[in-house]
């Protein structure tokens, strides 16, 4: 995998927001990526020395962008802007991701049909599970973008 670009040239995020750190793995159907929980992360907790474990959500969705930059990349495309629709039934063991911690965030497309996939989540550290949820999101195509976003600022000019 060395000839693949580092995740973060491979997601639609700018800093701070970039959470997650690096494409363990990466298939046809699925991606591994790492978190290293530490205070350069936007949402790190000094008083606690954690990060909130909903933010466990966000380290699945960036790491099923990765899996998509990473297939975009294969074809010689740009990283496509990805929308999470939504999460059903995040469980997570923990209350918290504690400074130190290094996650392992796993993710494997059930579905994927004109754009919109479901992915299965999990976070493990040390292989311990510690989250699991369902992601759903949605990636337009350039045409259904330039409409999202030519429609948007139609409505600013109209406010």
């Amino acid at each position: 995998m060395t000839n693949i670009p580092h995740l973060h040239q491979l997601i639609p995020h700018d800093t701070p927001m970039v959470l997650v750190d690096e494409l363990i793995d990466v298939g046809e159907e699925h991606v591994h990526c790492q978190v290293n929980i530490n205070e350069s992360c936007i949402f790190f907790d000094p008083e606690t020395r954690s990060i909130s474990g909903h933010v466990g959500i966000e380290f699945m969705a960036q790491s099923v962008a990765g899996w998509a930059g990473y297939h975009a990349w294969k074809q010689g495309k740009p990283s496509p802007i990805g929308f999470l629709l939504g999460c059903r039934r995040y469980q997570a063991e923990c209350s918290a991701f504690n400074e130190g911690d290094l996650l392992d965030i796993y993710a494997e497309r059930l579905m994927e049909n004109n754009g919109m996939a479901v992915f299965i989540c999990r976070i493990e550290h040390q292989g311990a599970l510690l989250a699991t949820s369902q992601l759903n999101a949605f990636v337009p195509s350039p045409e259904q973008l330039d409409q999202m976003i030519g429609h948007s600022q139609e409505n600013r000019n109209l406010s």
